[in-house]
């Protein structure tokens, strides 16, 4: 099985931006904390980062194509206004965890909306880097439970 982690803009600069909001490890950190826990899983997680839109709705897109089973995101500032990267993933039908890293309800008053949040199956944010693995476990058990087979009664 492969599940699919998308950063976008800015991610890649994990703990050298606002340290304060998003704390002092950096991006090879969270890659690394990624692949141990689809290790720990036993499952294939591919990591894909871009700061462009339209890269992001590409992958998106492909994912569709390449047996991808799960999508954690985090869209970066995209959240907050990108109906196209919403509607990439509102047409695909894979279980989608929209996460982030700070809580954005606590934050400046445009983060607290989010426009992708409803194309996803649930949201996770203010836990930190934790949150990435948190999504992740969220999205197997959906898995799970989708390809659990009903009881009949």
């Amino acid at each position: 099985m492969k599940l699919l982690v998308i950063n976008g803009p800015n991610l890649n600069f994990l703990g050298i931006r606002e340290k304060s909001v998003y704390g002092n490890e950096d991006y090879n950190y969270l890659l690394h904390l990624i692949e141990n826990k689809g290790k720990e899983a036993g499952v294939e997680i591919e990591v894909f980062q871009s700061n462009h839109e339209g890269a992001i709705i590409d992958r998106i897109q492909e994912a569709y194509f390449d047996s991808t089973a799960g999508i954690v995101i985090n869209p970066g500032a995209y959240t907050h206004y990108s109906y196209a990267i919403r509607d990439a993933l509102a047409s695909i039908t894979v279980p989608k965890i929209e996460i982030h890293i700070s809580d954005i309800t606590k934050r400046e008053a445009f983060r607290s909306n989010s426009v992708t949040k409803d194309a996803c199956d649930s949201q996770i944010y203010g836990r930190g880097l934790q949150g990435y693995l948190d999504a992740i476990d969220l999205c197997l058990e959906i898995i799970q439970n989708r390809n659990r087979p009903e009881k009949l009664v």
